[in-house]
């Protein structure tokens, strides 16, 4: 994507405070705590150490354990299906998204995630995305194949990035770019693969608030698409979603409606938001009010309440899960916006102020908040630009 020189769940990744370069991320010294996961359901990896990345996907308890009973009966996973999603956000994905790549960047092995992949396309009646065809490729951070080693919880991870991309877009190619460990330092380099590889990268990890003057590198990409989840606790702001570089991803609850657009959304009470204290603002959020002095989060949204989350496959078990599970947090919705992204086949012309300009192209999301703050439009939808959900979803691809 091209940007100014100064410029650029459920499933979220926490990055703890430290680089292992023994350079401060944010302000911290200590491992974070890990939020309780919403009623119902659990976190994916328990445990977070400074320093390295957190995988924070949240699985629920309730449909997993159900649809392994079905499955016997074949019936239809629970959670948002393809159609579901390219129908709530007006996506031409049938026809769009040709000679368009996608990477997705995580950490660690996941050894099914091409098989997994497929099951989750033939399931929905979309085209094989394999390695001998071309569609699918899996390297590490280096771009090569010295994978790293396996961990289930990022594996969980993988796969919900996977299945987004191919939801919305699913004439598009993918990369998955496996960092060696989650420490930033291998995320990063990961990245900088990743933006060689790709037209859109999506990142679904974050920590503290940290400067662009430490970690913008990693970020800085002109002619591609980078787009990072906001953040799934709530209120405050996360790195790299308020870097200058990248489009910040918030989260709705997304439900079927019979009004005229069929769906309707509300802001989710997970998605994160908030003013970076260091990064410096987009130039399209000068006119939207976001009561930021500098850099403000997030730009747009879409699906993240693991209540109205979507149906992803993994059969690499975790903590006794494995198969069809349903997911939430704005890890779903980072790679489901790279995926828009995309479907528009414009990442080498446009920045990250891009939808600030075509707004008219979005789902104004104006109910719903992720706590309470000052001023108020930083935790609380309304008609325009708030922090849990941005300038809104999308409504078609005018605004990417």
């Amino acid at each position: 994507m091209r940007r100014p020189p100064m410029r650029t769940a459920m499933a979220g990744m926490i990055l703890a405070a430290a680089s292992v370069l023994g350079t401060p991320f944010g302000t911290a010294s200590a491992s974070p705590a890990i939020p309780a996961a919403p009623a119902g359901t659990h976190h994916s990896c328990a445990t977070v150490t400074a320093g390295r990345a957190h995988c924070h996907a949240i699985v629920r308890n309730d449909v997993a354990v159900a649809d392994r009973t079905l499955k016997a009966a074949a019936a239809a996973p629970s959670g948002l299906s393809p159609a579901n999603l390219q129908s709530a956000y007006k996506l031409p994905s049938s026809t769009a998204g040709s000679g368009q790549t996608v990477a997705i960047v995580d950490a660690y092995d996941d050894p099914t995630a091409e098989a997994d992949l497929n099951v989750y396309r033939k399931q929905y009646g979309l085209s094989a995305c394999t390695t001998a065809n071309g569609c699918f490729k899996k390297v590490d951070q280096n771009g090569g194949t010295s994978y790293p080693s396996k961990d289930g919880g990022w594996a969980q991870e993988i796969s919900l990035d996977l299945d987004m991309v191919s939801a919305a877009c699913p004439n598009c190619k993918i990369v998955l770019v496996e960092a060696k460990t989650p420490s930033f330092a291998n995320l990063g380099a990961a990245e900088n693969t990743a933006a060689k590889l790709a037209h859109v990268v999506s990142n679904s990890y974050g920590g503290s608030d940290a400067s662009d003057s430490s970690y913008g590198s990693y970020y800085n990409h002109p002619g591609v698409a980078i787009t990072v989840s906001s953040g799934d606790n709530g209120y405050g702001v996360e790195y790299p979603a308020s870097s200058h570089y990248v489009t910040a991803v918030g989260g709705t609850s997304l439900r079927s409606s019979s009004n005229a657009r069929g769906w309707t959304e509300s802001a989710w009470s997970g998605a994160g938001s908030g003013c970076s204290s260091y990064n410096t603002a987009l130039s399209g959020q000068a006119s939207a009010g976001t009561g930021c002095s500098r850099r403000a989060v997030a730009d747009v949204s879409a699906v993240a309440d693991p209540a109205t989350g979507v149906a992803v496959y993994d059969s690499t078990a975790y903590q006794g899960q494995s198969g069809w599970m349903v997911f939430g947090g704005t890890s779903a919705s980072a790679p489901l916006i790279a995926a828009v992204y995309a479907l528009a086949g414009n990442a080498s012309s446009v920045d990250n102020n891009y939808p600030y300009n075509h707004k008219t192209s979005l789902f104004d999301v104006t109910s719903g908040s992720n706590g309470s703050c000052s001023p108020s439009q930083l935790c609380t939808a309304r008609t325009g630009w708030d922090g849990p959900t941005g300038l809104g979803t999308p409504n078609g691809t005018g605004a990417f």
